[in-house]
């Protein structure tokens, strides 16, 4: 159940993520779920190491799109050359 619930997070994420970041993201399923669980990922272990929230806060999911939305600019960065 771990796998699963990690893949719909990821997906919710990754959607808000493509929603509020601006301009075309043309991107399938499966990247908007790898960009939602690595922004989940960086802004988890970044928010508890800076001691801005705690495990399990509602402020994880804020901070996991924002994460999801750097990712997402950077991937943008480097892929526009």
């Amino acid at each position: 159940m771990g796998i699963l619930s990690t893949i719909f997070i990821g997906l919710l994420v990754g959607l808000a993520a493509r929603f509020l970041k601006p301009g075309d993201d043309s991107m399938g399923w499966i990247k908007t779920i790898l960009f939602g669980i690595g922004g989940s990922i960086a802004a988890t272990y970044g928010g508890q190491a800076l001691g801005l929230y705690q495990a399990g806060q509602g402020a994880g999911f804020i901070g996991s799109v924002v994460g999801a939305v750097i990712l997402l600019f950077v991937a943008n960065k480097l892929s526009a050359k």
